[in-house]
């Protein structure tokens, strides 16, 4: 990605890129919340939430584009009152002329995203969607190309996700044939002239492309192209990739006792206290993971894992669980900051001079005594 005048509409084509909005639940508000895309970035912050506290943070440091997990717009306003506390940052965002981007559900459902990182910070095994609501749909993407610029216009697709199916990376077909244009008088032809029937060594580049990266590699393909006017096909393909959805299920390394998987969750996700239920000494080995509020799919845990991993357990459905043999550990919603790391790391690797920091700032409501 070129660092002159990057705007922010362009880090967010980058993150779209690997985290597309269109995996979030219907119910959900992602993307644009506050402020504009078009403008150069000069910095990026990424946080959990976004209170009055990281907006003075990110005004500190100069970053002008903040990107969230938590909406700060969740259901729309019908006001925008700025003795409020929502209508003061908001304020203050627009005074500074700094962008708020969410990414929530999408987040936690891409591979690699917040269930992928909790998951992972565990060590399990086996890993496997815990509630599919689908599968990856794919697009067949068939450009022509001389033959000079072949590997050109693959690396493009390759960087934009076109060609990864299952687990093998830059697969593509290629065919070899002629092609002919004629350019009209308007035409501005990087082979041939106007008027003149022109024949040229082609190939034919098949891959397939998954339907939420199919934007941006079309975009890619295009500049890297040497035409003026680019051929290419799209036609739609059954083929089905991985499951997706929210949550994980997997197997621990090796079995241990509730408590220890307790203290490992409080070590690894990095909060103040985690809550458990179950006997302590009780041996587990299968674990479900969601990451925020998960308490509405304790059915689904009792049918999959030993012990269910969420945030925002209430006492009777904990009470029920317990009597129904399913351990549970509550680590809290701000066990989801393990987002910010991975986020500000995938960004960083585009923007090598556009700084991208961690915001500080702990966003948990809760205090331990």
């Amino acid at each position: 990605m070129t660092e002159k005048q990057m705007l922010i509409a362009d880090v967010i084509a980058y993150f779209e890129s690997w985290c597309p909005p269109l995996l979030a639940e219907k119910w959900d508000n992602v993307g644009l919340q506050v402020g504009t895309l078009d403008q150069t970035v000069s910095g990026v912050l990424t946080t959990l939430d976004v209170t009055e506290a990281v907006v003075d943070e990110a005004i500190s440091q100069n970053a002008n584009l903040i990107i969230a997990h938590h909406p700060l717009l969740f259901a729309p306003p019908k006001k925008l009152d700025t003795t409020t506390p929502k209508g003061r940052i908001i304020q203050k965002l627009m005074k500074h002329d700094i962008t708020v981007y969410a990414a929530h559900t999408n987040l936690d459902i891409v591979d690699g995203g917040v269930n992928d990182l909790m998951a992972d910070a565990l060590g399990l095994e086996q890993k496997r969607v815990f509630l599919p609501a689908g599968h990856q749909t794919f697009k067949k993407l068939i450009v022509f190309v001389p033959k000079t610029h072949e590997q050109n216009v693959k690396d493009a697709l390759h960087t934009n996700g076109a060609g990864n199916v299952g687990d093998y990376e830059n697969v593509s077909f290629v065919s070899e044939g002629t092609g002919y244009f004629q350019p009209n008088a308007k035409a501005q032809p990087f082979i041939g002239h106007a008027g003149e029937l022109e024949r040229v060594e082609e190939v034919r580049i098949e891959v397939l492309v998954p339907e939420e990266n199919v934007r941006s590699a079309v975009a890619a393909m295009i500049e890297a192209h040497p035409y003026e006017e680019v051929a290419y096909d799209i036609y739609p393909v059954e083929k089905k990739g991985k499951a997706y959805g929210l949550g994980r299920t997997g197997k621990l390394p090796s079995p241990m006792t509730l408590k220890e998987l307790a203290l490992l969750v409080k070590q690894q996700y990095d909060v103040q206290h985690v809550r458990f239920t179950g006997d302590a000494t009780t041996t587990v080995e299968t674990v479900a993971v969601l990451g925020g509020s998960g308490r509405d799919y304790i059915d689904q845990a009792l049918q999959q894992a030993d012990v269910y991993i969420t945030g925002d357990l209430t006492f009777h459905e904990t009470q029920d669980a317990m009597l129904a043999g399913l351990c549970l550990i509550d680590p809290g919603h701000y066990a989801e900051q393990i987002m910010k790391q991975k986020v500000a790391d995938y960004l960083q690797t585009a923007l090598a001079n556009v700084p991208v920091r961690v915001s500080q700032v702990n966003t948990d409501p809760f205090q331990v005594i």
